[in-house]
């Protein structure tokens, strides 16, 4: 199994994959129904859980009814139990959506909008770093996982700055390397094995250090690193596979 994942992960595009994975979710929320592990998502059992990852495969990662990773599941309980973003009349923005979340959150929100330059599911394709919304337009921003594979982060961090509602709340994860104190930045690297050496993914621009954090305090959001995964219960990390899930970048409009 763990060559297979390994392999898909390095052979096709994410769009690709995203079309090819729709046609086997209902498949595998049956075939791997159990009782060891959990998705707060869906709230289904399953008695397994994919690994993944692109170079070095984490156990017990992917859920096969979802397709939600650790980090994934993490932020879910963090804004079910600490925010207020599940309330319907929340405006959301939401870069490169995840299969785990978009089907919930385009049915429970009534102003719910996603975009990403190349996804086939989003409602709006645009640049990041040229985006066509209005200044001050968003209560919560949902950008994961995105900034890395940008080659102008920098300004696609003021254009989120520029689109969110004063006191508005973005969620903006990136890949950290917490021993570093800076970014190592490859923008212009071009071969992918040496992106994928540098940054553990071959589309991967950069590997982000601790001045992440000062980076978008410097273009004007408050910001909190929020370790969740620190008052999570073992109970729930087991229950949840939570272990790899890191931090959650809070970023308020102030």
């Amino acid at each position: 199994m763990k060559l297979i994942v390994r392999l898909l992960l390095n052979l096709f595009t994410r769009s690709f994959l995203i079309r090819t994975s729709l046609l086997f979710k209902p498949f595998f929320d049956i075939f791997f129904k159990g009782t060891k592990f959990t998705d707060p998502i869906n709230n289904k059992s399953y008695s397994y859980f994919f690994p993944y990852g692109y170079n070095k495969l984490r156990k017990n990662a992917l859920c096969p009814g979802t397709f939600s990773l650790e980090r994934h599941r993490l932020l879910w309980l963090y804004l079910k139990r600490e925010t207020s973003f599940f309330m319907p009349d929340n405006k959301v923005l939401h870069f490169a959506p995840e299969q785990c979340f978009y089907k919930y959150f385009k049915t429970f929100f009534k102003n719910y909008i996603t975009t990403d330059l190349n996804s086939p599911i989003v409602d709006v394709q645009a640049d990041i770093c040229n985006l066509p919304f209005e200044n001050n337009s968003f209560d919560f921003i949902l950008c994961n996982h995105v900034l890395e594979h940008v080659y102008n982060d920098d300004k696609a961090m003021n254009e989120l700055y520029r689109i969110l509602k004063k006191n508005g709340t973005a969620i903006i994860q990136v890949p950290i390397n917490i021993k570093k104190d800076k970014t190592h930045d490859g923008r212009d690297i071009s071969d992918h094995k040496i992106r994928n050496e540098f940054f553990g993914q071959y589309d991967h621009l950069r590997m982000y250090g601790l001045d992440y954090f000062n980076k978008l305090k410097n273009i004007g959001f408050g910001v909190k690193n929020e370790d969740y995964l620190s008052i999570i219960s073992k109970d729930e990390k087991d229950k949840y596979s939570l272990y790899n899930a890191g931090t959650i970048p809070v970023c308020i409009k102030v």
